[in-house]
């Protein structure tokens, strides 16, 4: 069995017990999932078997959308409804035009410091390994990318919004950060997951709903998880080289014209899937070899 499950996460789990689940119903080990939903959010959480388990890494890649809910005038130390409470302000000043305003100015490349709950390593290890002890370490700013926020309900102190983001992107520290910009703090409240890349809310199967029976009729083949990156052919001959690992440089590999440092999933003449690739100036290469 290989291919990718689009599985809908409900709350009170973690993203290892789903994995668990698709585990058992596909009565193999080899499984894994491609990027954690924390116990209490919920959606959308591919979940790679077999060779599939290949291309985590390029799924994960995948702007994801989330729906938020969160609370203006309380901050916790994790970000979230979990935490313990550190401060309470007062938020009545605050109005639709202030929150209006300060979204807005999150949207684009923005520097974002991640929670210290978070799975990230410092020094080998976690952040929320050395949270629960009560430390706090520096946390350096990363580059994450806001492609959009919309849908935003307001009903002062709760806010929700639709954010589109890249790969690495807090959820919880954008609202953190949008309440601290604010001067009043603000904690999520409630988290949704509605896509990843080609994978939609809608069309997930909640992961209690799976079985043994039915698993085979959920299953996305690999091709088709990759969707999201564009198609490029190969021309007569350079196949070969390609799955032999030779970097080409010949012009008339394609007769597409290639972006550099883009990936692409590359097909045959014939429409074999051969796997993902990526040109640089040294030539052009697969990078993940696919094909069956």
């Amino acid at each position: 069995m290989n291919g990718v499950i689009n599985i809908l996460k409900p709350k009170g789990i973690t993203s290892f017990d789903a994995v668990f689940k698709v585990r058992k119903a596909a009565k193999t080990k080899k499984v894994g999932h491609t990027g954690t939903l924390d116990p209490e959010a919920s959606g959308v959480l591919p979940i790679c078997i077999g060779k599939a388990t290949k291309i985590i890494d390029y799924i994960m890649e995948n702007r994801k959308t989330y729906h938020v809910t969160y609370k203006l005038g309380v901050v916790t130390d994790t970000y979230d409804l979990e935490g313990k409470i550190l401060k309470e302000t007062e938020w009545s000043h605050i109005n639709e035009e202030d929150v209006l305003k300060t979204i807005d100015s999150f949207k684009g490349d923005i520097m974002q410091i991640p929670p210290m709950y978070s799975a990230l390593k410092q020094n080998g290890v976690r952040l929320y390994t050395l949270a629960r002890q009560g430390i706090e370490v520096e946390r350096e700013a990363r580059p994450v990318t806001i492609y959009n926020i919309e849908d935003i309900m307001i009903n002062l102190p709760y806010i929700s919004m639709s954010v589109t983001c890249s790969k690495g992107t807090y959820i919880r520290s954008l609202c953190y950060d949008i309440g601290k910009k604010l001067g009043v703090g603000a904690t999520m409240t409630e988290l949704r997951r509605t896509a990843n890349g080609v994978f939609r809310e809608e069309k997930a199967i909640d992961v209690n709903l799976l079985t043994e029976e039915n698993i085979d009729s959920y299953i996305i083949s690999i091709e088709d998880a990759l969707d999201s990156f564009d198609k490029l052919y190969v021309n007569a001959g350079f196949d070969k080289l390609l799955i032999n690992g030779v970097k080409v440089q010949d012009r008339r590999l394609t007769n597409t014209k290639i972006v550099e440092n883009k990936l692409y999933r590359v097909y045959d003449k014939n429409e074999t899937f051969l796997g993902l690739g990526k040109a640089s100036k040294e030539g052009f290469k697969l990078e993940k070899l696919l094909k069956e």
